[in-house]
């Protein structure tokens, strides 16, 4: 007990109950354990069904809604409905709806057994507001004049809960209130040794890992400190490919560039880029195995395209790894990263007109559609180049295969390295049963037929 008090003591917890318990065999949880009769204190059931819960903590901060449902049974009555997080409302408040920032009065605070004079921290309800504004879910109601923040880059504390450890900048899908955006997380900065609480240098975040990393959206959040909010403070990550919740973490705070860094307006954009080319821009992004034929049929895509007087650009894997991406070898991490650059610069090429063609093995499904994400819907075209492995290595043009099988060539795509085969591509092309010139004029026909 005197070890647990010092260690207590010693990350910030001034007063607790010990209970000896064991989630696994079940000791001391509903009834206490034979395994323990030198305990005689409550069960855990026993003491959270009496410990004193300081409710009137929340609702001494300001308001907080986050939005869970925009309720409107007829065209007579919009309002939003969610569970107050933080402080409490009456009508005649003012407030402010984030992101969009949009400032009203609340009309009603409205629930099932009937309009409240106020409502606090803990309860369920719908408020109207006397103006018509964007809210929607996922937006928060604050109080006008002390909102919460928003950003799209965070340190955060990550409790990692997969089998499978974390692969940096794989986008997860990051559920906030009822806010959920895709998240990327960094390299740790640290992990906690929680029996010592010493920082330790780590690559990753392993199973049941406790560790602190950079986090960034692909849209601003809204958001507060895990210390100030715990609903707007904590979140969980969620993997895109089995929907399984893979870690838990607290924002601890933003960081200063996500505040610094603001989108720079531009008088000519994507549209008058792509008018002056009289084409609709586009990105052709061909996955596959090595040696299914994607550089080939790419290639030949962008010849017969620039007899046709279009105008395109041919972003080929081997070629970014000579300039853009010389740095990075062929581990999970530096594919993920290999791809996430090629993104940002084809949507960069797309937002000038360009019809753009890529030829990346691309193996990992949730980075094809981080990809996808960038860019403006219909935009991303999805090749399949859909080549056996038997097929693929037989052709072995540049002898990787061969190196891969004898070991002298790790983490190589089909051999010890997965290859995740698109689900719904827009185009899947079998090189079994045509030739490279058919799948290229299939593929102009498809993309020209679209614009």
């Amino acid at each position: 007990m005197k070890d647990y008090t010092e260690f207590a003591h010693s990350i910030g917890i001034e007063s607790f109950t010990a209970l000896p318990i064991s989630g696994f065999k079940g000791d001391n949880i509903t009834t206490l354990s034979d395994k323990t009769p030198w305990y005689k204190g409550p069960t855990l059931v026993e003491h959270l069904e009496t410990v004193e819960v300081l409710s009137s903590v929340d609702a001494d901060k300001p308001f907080r809604l986050p939005v869970q449902w925009v309720n409107r049974p007829n065209l007579d009555f919009r309002g939003f409905s969610g569970l107050i997080a933080t402080g409490s409302v009456k009508p005649g408040d003012k407030i402010r709806v984030l992101p969009s920032g949009k400032t009203s009065t609340i009309g009603k605070v409205v629930t099932f057994d009937g309009d409240l004079d106020e409502a606090v921290a803990g309860q369920s309800v719908t408020v109207t507001f006397d103006d018509e504004i964007d809210c929607s879910r996922g937006s928060v109601i604050a109080t006008a004049d002390n909102p919460p923040q928003t950003a799209d880059q965070f340190e955060a504390t990550f409790v990692w809960m997969a089998d499978e450890a974390m692969v940096p900048g794989r986008a997860y899908w990051l559920k906030l209130g009822t806010q959920q955006v895709s998240a990327t997380v960094q390299e740790p900065k640290y992990t906690v040794n929680v029996n010592t609480m010493e920082h330790m240098a780590a690559k990753t975040l392993e199973l049941n890992a406790i560790g602190v990393a950079e986090l960034t959206t692909d849209k601003a959040v809204v958001f507060e400190p895990y210390a100030d909010n715990r609903t707007l403070g904590g979140f969980i990550l969620i993997d895109k490919m089995t929907n399984a919740t893979v870690a838990a973490g607290m924002i601890n705070f933003s960081l200063r560039r996500s505040q610094n860094v603001h989108w720079q307006a531009t008088d000519i954009g994507r549209k008058q880029r792509a008018d002056l080319k009289n084409q609709k821009p586009a990105l052709l992004w061909f996955t596959g195995l090595s040696g299914s034929g994607k550089s080939t049929i790419a290639n030949l895509v962008e010849k017969k395209l620039y007899r046709m007087n279009r105008h395109t650009f041919l972003l080929d894997g081997d070629n970014v790894r000579h300039g853009l991406n010389k740095d990075l070898g062929f581990t999970e991490a530096d594919r993920i990263e290999n791809i996430r650059r090629v993104g940002e610069v084809a949507k960069l090429m797309t937002d000038s007109g360009l019809i753009v063609i890529t030829a990346f093995i691309s193996p990992f499904q949730a980075e094809r559609d981080m990809v996808r994400s960038m860019l403006p819907e219909g935009e991303f075209i999805e090749v399949f180049i859909d080549t056996p492995l038997r097929v693929a290595e037989s052709r072995d043009v540049k002898g990787l295969y061969k190196k891969a099988r004898s070991g002298e060539l790790k983490n190589f795509t089909g051999i010890d390295s997965p290859y995740e085969a698109p689900r719904n591509p827009e185009i899947r092309i079998d090189t079994q049963a045509i030739t490279a010139e058919q799948a290229a004029d299939l593929i102009i026909d498809r993309l020209l037929g679209d614009a």
